[in-house]
């Protein structure tokens, strides 16, 4: 397959999921107006927004990721081998087929969707000097780096524990499962893949007082009606108006 150049332009679903937010809020934290028109009459009012980002191991949402995408920076364009069905969870065992760790096996603690990356739990580390300064050495951080998908990990096979390529296929009654290509396996979905910023688990999560409960969603709350803000709050707090207002016109 030919390696093509993807647009980094949206936010893939497992990092929405991941997230636990909104998409509106997610698109707003990334916004960057680049160009707009005066705000008077006489202008179309039109906006030159950024649609190409280059994403990281840094969430789309937070400061990091502004940073490293601000107004004015342009970096080099990132190559990407298209992955049509995506088939790497958090929490899959898998096996390192590039690198100094090539043929340990590790579980997956991260994945940078937009990227085609994964990182192995304590396996493809490097190490970073941070705070060097004068007569003071620094601290030496390790930290994971990331992996490709295509060709640097591997699935296991859940019957042998060797490496093996995943796809989606359905069962007999109509279930999308993960199977291993080489024996025809299934691979279960590790628990893991649930986990959120709010919860490890569905199940063991606790609605809290703010939450919206599944009632809320299937009921009605509001009715439209044919009245301003002010008046139905008038009409609340009993409130009447006598005075009639002058007639206006617009042209």
């Amino acid at each position: 397959m030919p390696r093509l150049t993807r647009l980094l332009s949206n936010v893939a679903d497992m990092t929405k999921q991941v997230s636990n937010l909104p998409e509106s809020y997610i698109k707003r934290a990334m916004e960057q107006v680049e160009w707009k028109t005066p705000e008077a009459i006489q202008y179309r009012q039109t906006e030159i927004k950024r649609k190409k980002f280059r994403y990281t191991t840094n969430r789309p949402w937070t400061k990091e990721f502004w940073q490293q995408n601000r107004p004015g920076t342009r970096r080099k364009k990132v190559f990407l081998e298209p992955v049509l069905e995506w088939t790497f969870f958090k929490g899959d065992r898998v096996e390192i087929l590039e690198g100094p760790d090539k043929g340990k096996q590790g579980l997956v603690n991260y994945v940078v969707q937009e990227r085609n990356w994964v990182m192995v739990e304590g396996l493809n580390c490097h190490y970073r000097n941070v705070g060097k300064k004068g007569n003071y050495p620094g601290m030496m951080i390790k930290s994971e780096a990331p992996l490709l998908v295509t060709t640097q990990v591997a699935l296991l096979d859940p019957s042998d524990g060797k490496p093996t390529e995943g796809e989606w296929r359905y069962t007999e009654e109509g279930e999308k499962v993960r199977v291993s290509v080489r024996t025809g396996r299934v691979i279960p979905i590790p628990k893991l893949a649930e986990e959120t910023v709010d919860y490890k688990t569905k199940s063991t999560y606790a609605e809290q007082e703010k939450d919206t409960t599944a009632e809320n969603l299937t009921s009605i709350t509001f009715e439209p009606k044919l009245k301003t803000f002010a008046m139905d709050i008038a009409e609340k707090m009993g409130i009447k108006e006598d005075r009639i207002p002058h007639k206006t016109f617009w042209y």
